[in-house]
Protein backbone atom coordinates (compact mmCIF):
# COMPACT_ATOMS: atom_id res chain seq x y z
CA UNK A 1 0.00 0.00 0.00
CA UNK A 2 1.17 3.51 -0.79
CA UNK A 3 1.72 5.66 2.31
CA UNK A 4 2.62 8.93 0.57
CA UNK A 5 3.48 10.45 -2.79
CA UNK A 6 5.89 13.38 -3.21
CA UNK A 7 7.04 15.52 -6.13
CA UNK A 8 10.24 17.37 -5.25
CA UNK A 9 12.58 19.61 -7.24
CA UNK A 10 16.39 19.31 -7.22
CA UNK A 11 16.62 22.04 -4.58
CA UNK A 12 14.63 19.84 -2.20
CA UNK A 13 11.43 21.87 -2.30
CA UNK A 14 8.25 19.83 -2.14
CA UNK A 15 6.00 20.70 -5.07
CA UNK A 16 3.24 18.20 -4.35
CA UNK A 17 2.53 15.89 -1.44
CA UNK A 18 -0.29 13.45 -0.93
CA UNK A 19 -0.62 11.27 2.16
CA UNK A 20 -2.76 8.14 2.30
CA UNK A 21 -2.26 7.63 6.05
CA UNK A 22 -2.71 10.28 8.72
CA UNK A 23 0.53 12.04 9.61
CA UNK A 24 0.54 15.16 11.76
CA UNK A 25 1.68 18.33 9.99
CA UNK A 26 4.84 18.83 12.06
CA UNK A 27 5.81 15.18 11.48
CA UNK A 28 5.12 15.54 7.74
CA UNK A 29 7.66 18.33 7.47
CA UNK A 30 10.28 16.29 9.31
CA UNK A 31 9.47 13.16 7.28
CA UNK A 32 9.65 15.04 3.96
CA UNK A 33 12.99 16.60 4.94
CA UNK A 34 14.50 13.20 5.79
CA UNK A 35 13.05 11.49 2.71
CA UNK A 36 14.20 14.24 0.35
CA UNK A 37 17.67 14.25 1.88
CA UNK A 38 17.90 10.46 1.48
CA UNK A 39 16.88 10.53 -2.19
CA UNK A 40 18.76 13.62 -3.35
CA UNK A 41 22.03 12.49 -1.75
CA UNK A 42 22.15 9.30 -3.84
CA UNK A 43 24.07 9.07 -7.11
CA UNK A 44 22.45 8.07 -10.38
CA UNK A 45 24.29 4.72 -10.26
CA UNK A 46 22.60 3.71 -7.01
CA UNK A 47 19.36 1.75 -6.77
CA UNK A 48 16.10 3.73 -6.66
CA UNK A 49 14.74 1.65 -3.77
CA UNK A 50 15.59 2.63 -0.20
CA UNK A 51 14.73 0.86 3.06
CA UNK A 52 13.64 3.76 5.25
CA UNK A 53 12.41 3.35 8.84
CA UNK A 54 9.37 1.05 8.74
CA UNK A 55 8.67 1.45 5.00
CA UNK A 56 10.35 1.58 1.60
CA UNK A 57 11.03 4.56 -0.65
CA UNK A 58 10.83 4.20 -4.41
CA UNK A 59 11.89 7.21 -6.45
CA UNK A 60 12.62 8.28 -10.02
CA UNK A 61 14.23 11.41 -11.36
CA UNK A 62 12.85 13.20 -14.40
CA UNK A 63 14.99 16.21 -15.37
CA UNK A 64 14.88 18.47 -12.29
CA UNK A 65 11.95 16.66 -10.67
CA UNK A 66 12.06 13.73 -8.25
CA UNK A 67 8.98 11.63 -7.64
CA UNK A 68 9.16 9.73 -4.37
CA UNK A 69 6.64 7.14 -3.21
CA UNK A 70 6.65 5.68 0.29
CA UNK A 71 5.16 2.19 0.55
CA UNK A 72 4.79 -0.55 3.16
CA UNK A 73 7.11 -3.58 3.25
CA UNK A 74 4.83 -5.89 1.28
CA UNK A 75 4.49 -3.66 -1.81
CA UNK A 76 6.24 -4.68 -5.03
CA UNK A 77 9.01 -2.14 -5.73
CA UNK A 78 9.06 -2.68 -9.50
CA UNK A 79 5.29 -2.21 -9.73
CA UNK A 80 5.59 1.14 -7.95
CA UNK A 81 8.60 2.09 -10.09
CA UNK A 82 6.49 1.47 -13.21
CA UNK A 83 3.54 3.29 -11.63
CA UNK A 84 5.73 6.39 -11.25
CA UNK A 85 6.70 6.15 -14.92
CA UNK A 86 3.06 5.72 -15.94
CA UNK A 87 2.12 8.77 -13.85
CA UNK A 88 4.79 10.86 -15.62
CA UNK A 89 3.60 9.63 -19.03
CA UNK A 90 0.04 10.69 -18.16
CA UNK A 91 1.31 14.13 -17.10
CA UNK A 92 3.33 14.39 -20.29
CA UNK A 93 0.31 13.49 -22.39
CA UNK A 94 -1.95 16.04 -20.69
CA UNK A 95 0.41 18.98 -20.13
CA UNK A 96 2.40 20.50 -22.93
CA UNK A 97 5.00 22.21 -20.75
CA UNK A 98 4.46 23.68 -17.30
CA UNK A 99 3.02 21.42 -14.62
CA UNK A 100 3.66 23.56 -11.57
CA UNK A 101 0.96 26.12 -12.43
CA UNK A 102 -1.63 23.33 -12.72
CA UNK A 103 -1.17 21.42 -9.48
CA UNK A 104 -4.94 21.10 -9.05
CA UNK A 105 -5.05 19.04 -12.24
CA UNK A 106 -2.04 16.99 -11.13
CA UNK A 107 -3.99 16.16 -7.95
CA UNK A 108 -6.98 15.09 -10.09
CA UNK A 109 -4.73 12.79 -12.13
CA UNK A 110 -3.20 11.29 -8.99
CA UNK A 111 -6.66 10.82 -7.45
CA UNK A 112 -7.80 8.98 -10.57
CA UNK A 113 -4.82 6.63 -10.31
CA UNK A 114 -4.65 6.01 -6.54
CA UNK A 115 -7.48 5.50 -4.07
CA UNK A 116 -6.75 5.08 -0.36
CA UNK A 117 -3.16 4.10 -1.10
CA UNK A 118 -4.02 1.46 -3.70
CA UNK A 119 -3.38 1.82 -7.43
CA UNK A 120 -6.80 1.58 -9.06
CA UNK A 121 -6.21 2.81 -12.61
CA UNK A 122 -3.31 2.76 -15.07
CA UNK A 123 -5.10 3.26 -18.40
CA UNK A 124 -4.19 6.75 -19.66
CA UNK A 125 -7.44 7.36 -21.53
CA UNK A 126 -9.56 6.53 -18.47
CA UNK A 127 -7.32 8.61 -16.20
CA UNK A 128 -7.55 11.68 -18.43
CA UNK A 129 -11.28 11.37 -19.25
CA UNK A 130 -12.51 13.46 -16.26
CA UNK A 131 -9.97 16.22 -16.98
CA UNK A 132 -10.94 16.36 -20.65
CA UNK A 133 -14.60 16.68 -19.64
CA UNK A 134 -13.71 19.49 -17.22
CA UNK A 135 -11.74 21.22 -19.99
CA UNK A 136 -14.72 21.00 -22.37
CA UNK A 137 -17.04 22.39 -19.72
CA UNK A 138 -14.72 25.32 -18.99
CA UNK A 139 -14.47 26.15 -22.71
CA UNK A 140 -18.25 26.48 -23.08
Amino acid sequence: MIKFFLMVNKQGQTRLSKYYEHVEMNKRTLLETEVIKSCLSRSSEQCSFIEFKDFKLIYRQYAALFIVVGVNDTENEMAIYEFIHNFVEVLDEYFSRVIMFNLDKVHIILDEMVLNGCIVETNRARILAPLLILDKMSES
